[in-house]
């Protein structure tokens, strides 16, 4: 077992950390706010063959979790096993543990007299999510995830949200309002503009993010190809995944007759990403309406990203982008899985550019408002005080 040095705080995530998803993002601002509250920490996330096992950043310790199973389940039992271990060694200088999932959540809160208090952040609940990876998984196992949710929802002494579209949804799961603290995603409002590369296309509309079936690349793809009689418009799909997750997308490009006029990226770093989000025509995010965007909820990365650097989107009309996105004010909103709506939303940008440049003025002013990460880290910091004076004993 790794020799740790006594931490006050840990964050703890079944991620890897770091990478290009959205979830790396969340990580870094969220851990490096509980960090900077309590001086110092630990980070338990999942690693790989690239990054280190242990290592210490100033007053921070990662530990990354990397045996590899073939088996998800079985992944997230040894994850938490080792996470057991961790704590066994830590329990008693702990001051809070902040947890993104049930698989650190439950050795987290199973510990017996623990002197610690606990922060459960809901981004996303696997008894919805986990379908859409493994079709196959049997309904028994999935009722066994839902309960292990439902045991941190009602054992963890806090809980953050990104949108209040999950927090809806978890009051009508018979969690209580007053335990739940919204924090929107955010983005960080850069002073200059990004140059653009030798290789962006004149004219392009973007997407960026992973590509499971709930963030609509399909619908986006048959879109696109009803603008085929805009020769020099090409679509640009920055993924944050490998390339073999992408292949039955490119099928469909071949079979629409798109295909020369898609342009793939894979794993971008931030600064690789950035002028391909600074220079696009629009920022695509068509989400599906399915159980994952609708019963459970999200706060798009994507979307507040893409308004930060005065792009406008043309999203999916559903509660979790209207909380950011005021249609025909900053971004279009259009019924999701319709391909021909969104193509008429890009018509519109290209034919009145007036109209596009005022929606991307408006979109960086909603994001400078309301969504930057500096905001979201304040608020966090807030949540943590009020816990930590919840905790004191009152004097005599």
């Amino acid at each position: 077992m790794i020799s740790l040095r006594d931490n006050k705080a840990l964050y703890a995530a079944f991620d890897l950390y770091p990478s290009q998803k959205g979830a790396s993002t969340h990580i870094q601002q969220f851990a490096s706010t509980l960090f900077t509250h309590y001086k110092s920490g630990l980070l338990y996330v999942l690693g790989d063959d690239e990054l280190s096992a242990h290592q210490r950043e100033d007053n921070v310790e990662i530990v990354r979790f990397v045996q590899q199973h073939a088996n998800f389940i079985h992944r997230t039992r040894a994850y938490g096993k080792f996470l057991q271990n961790i704590l066994s060694q830590q329990k008693h200088s702990l001051a809070l543990c902040h947890f993104r999932d049930p698989w650190s959540g439950v050795p987290i809160l199973s510990v017996k007299n623990r002197p610690y208090r606990t922060v459960y952040e809901v981004n996303g609940l696997p008894s919805i999510e986990l379908p859409y990876a493994f079709p196959h998984i049997a309904t028994p196992t999935l009722e066994k995830i839902s309960a292990l949710e439902d045991l941190c929802l009602q054992e963890c002494d806090a809980i953050v949200v990104p949108s209040f579209t999950i927090e809806n949804n978890l009051i009508a799961r018979g969690v209580a309002q007053s335990k739940i603290t919204v924090i929107p995603n955010g983005a960080s409002i850069l002073p200059t503009t990004a140059q653009a590369g030798p290789d962006l296309p004149e004219q392009y509309i973007l997407y960026f993010g992973a590509v499971q079936p709930w963030q609509g690349v399909d619908t986006l793809l048959r879109a696109f190809s009803l603008l085929s009689d805009l020769e020099s418009l090409k679509l640009v799909i920055c993924c944050s995944v490998k390339p073999r997750h992408t292949k039955q997308y490119i099928k469909l490009t071949e079979k629409l007759g798109i295909g020369a006029r898609v342009i793939w990226k894979y794993r971008l770093s931030e600064a690789q990403l950035l002028p391909w989000k600074t220079h696009a025509l629009a920022s695509i995010a068509p989400l599906t309406e399915c159980s994952r965007n609708l019963q459970q909820g999200c706060s798009p990365l994507k979307i507040i990203e893409s308004m930060a650097v005065s792009v406008p989107v043309i999203a999916s009309d559903l509660p979790v982008t209207r909380e950011i996105v005021d249609n025909k004010v900053n971004g279009l909103l259009v019924k999701a899985q319709r391909p021909a709506e969104f193509s008429r939303a890009v018509r519109l940008l290209l034919d009145y550019p007036d109209m596009r440049k005022q929606l991307a003025t408006q979109a960086r002013e909603k994001i400078k408002q309301n969504f930057q990460w500096e905001m979201a880290r304040e608020k966090l910091s807030e949540l943590y005080q009020n816990i930590d004076m919840s905790t004191q004993k009152p004097t005599e």
